[in-house]
């Protein structure tokens, strides 16, 4: 397998793939390697998942904090017959 080199890499662009590899978890080396790949269509992109993005923001609860929710609103799901009158 081929080597390439990559000289002259700007300050900002470098900064970004070494984020982005932090990211993912991945090497610096397999990231490039993967943008390359999705840019040249040889891979595909992976499609964003803007619903995890945006979930603290929409009402999304995790479990424990519908348990804590349904736990302190227990009482409020019974009518009381004497309140009907």
């Amino acid at each position: 397998m081929k080597s390439i080199a990559i000289h002259n890499l700007d300050d900002s662009t470098e900064a970004l793939l070494e984020a982005r590899a932090r990211e993912e978890g991945l090497s610096l080396n397999e990231t490039v390697k993967l943008l390359l790949r999705q840019a040249l269509g040889l891979a595909p992109a992976e499609p964003a998942d803007r619903k995890a993005d945006f979930a603290e923001f929409c009402g999304v609860w995790s479990q424990a904090e519908k348990a804590e929710f349904d736990q302190n609103t227990k009482d409020l799901r019974h009518v009381d017959r004497r309140d009907r009158q």
